[in-house]
């Protein structure tokens, strides 16, 4: 296996275009353009079997996260699969420890959303789902966005941010879903 750190600078078309076949077929065709989008712009862990094939990969790129009226510099973690059949070996946590890695140098926080299946990994890895309110900062202002309560995480590097779990938490603002 070859574990690769690149941003998304660094990517060839073809390797953009492995990553988008991996996630298509992770999500089960439930990978939108615009969940592609937010994947880019940051950082990649890419996972590559013995042959040379993408078996695994997931993205971290920069987010503003507003909490008790103060701008945190977010490592947001996007787009985290694992081919179906290269699935319960360890690959989505070699994923996220690389990922961990750059947001422990460059953020004060790490966060993402996870569907139920996903969790697991994440909350393995010391993870902790956000209990406090979630909102966004939209165009017209700041909205709650109660949907994501219960799906979102976030993970303190060390010396990262102290949290309070009774606020709020407002992402910035993109197109399609917010998180």
């Amino acid at each position: 296996m070859e574990n690769l750190v690149r941003h998304t600078a660094e990517l060839t078309g073809t390797e953009l275009r492995e990553i988008r076949t991996l996630l298509d077929g992770a999500f089960d065709g439930d990978f939108a353009d615009e969940d592609f989008e937010h994947a880019l712009g940051g950082m990649h862990a890419l996972v590559r079997d013995a042959g040379g094939d993408l078996v695994a990969h997931g993205s971290v790129v920069m987010r503003r996260v507003v909490h008790h009226g103060r701008a945190l510099r977010t490592g947001y973690v996007e787009a985290v699969a694992v081919r179906a059949d290269a699935r319960r070996r360890g690959l989505g946590g070699q994923v996220m420890a690389r990922l961990e890695q750059v947001i422990g140098r460059a953020y004060v926080l790490g966060a993402l959303s996870a569907s139920q299946d996903g969790a697991a990994l994440y909350l393995g890895r010391g993870w902790q789902m956000w209990g406090g309110r979630i909102g966004a900062l939209s165009p017209d202002g700041p909205v709650p966005l109660p949907e994501e309560e219960g799906s979102t995480y976030v993970w303190a590097p060390p010396g990262g941010i102290r949290l309070d779990p009774a606020g709020r938490l407002d992402f910035d603002w993109r197109d399609g879903d917010v998180l």
